[in-house]
């Protein structure tokens, strides 16, 4: 019996991390909604990531997954524009930011504080990535602070809005999983 529920746990978190990882590739290619993909979703990924996974390790995989993602798709399309250089070390902070966040309120009941939260993570690690993009990259080799803040800010609302779109649904599909865990526990029993 405690073999069972361990290899139920032990089947929730590969799963987790497969469907992640598979929401990842389907949404990374592009951070806008276009015909041909969805928005990006890793902000989003890495909360919901520290909400089920919590260890380091599955952090740093994901993280890892994310840059191969980055290298492939530059392979494959060179008008794709995310630069890997020292701006690309914000991501690393931004999303860290979000996998804290999200394994702080993992076990959380209250809908309240799962959306302040998401929101306070969301802004900050949002801040964190275009400012260090803006101002490390290159790419923008004379701008100044206030000028990256404002440059910044033009992108914050579909960011916002896509992320937060994101977080919603899985508050809204999570009680699903659960009560799928908790059936299949019974089962068991």
């Amino acid at each position: 019996m405690i073999y069972n529920s361990y290899m139920n746990l032990i089947s929730k978190k590969y799963t987790s991390v497969v469907v992640i990882l598979f929401l990842m590739v389907l949404t990374r290619g592009s951070h806008l909604l276009t015909s041909a993909s969805l928005p990006d979703a890793s902000f989003a990924l890495f909360l919901i990531g520290g909400m089920l996974l919590k260890k380091p390790k599955w952090f740093i995989s994901l993280f890892a997954f994310s840059v191969v993602i980055d290298l492939v798709t530059l392979s494959m399309n060179i008008t794709y524009q995310i630069p890997i250089n020292l701006g690309y070390l914000g991501l690393l902070v931004s999303y860290g930011i979000m996998w804290g966040f999200g394994s702080r309120i993992a076990n959380t009941k209250s809908f309240l504080k799962f959306a302040a939260f998401s929101v306070l993570a969301t802004l900050i690690a949002f801040l964190i990535s275009t400012q260090t993009y803006n101002l490390l990259s290159g790419t923008f080799p004379d701008i100044t602070i206030k000028q990256s803040i404002q440059t910044g800010w033009e992108y914050l609302p579909q960011s916002f809005i896509y992320t937060m779109s994101y977080i919603m649904v899985y508050w809204g599909i999570r009680p699903l999983f659960r009560r799928q865990f908790v059936s299949q526990k019974a089962t068991a029993l």
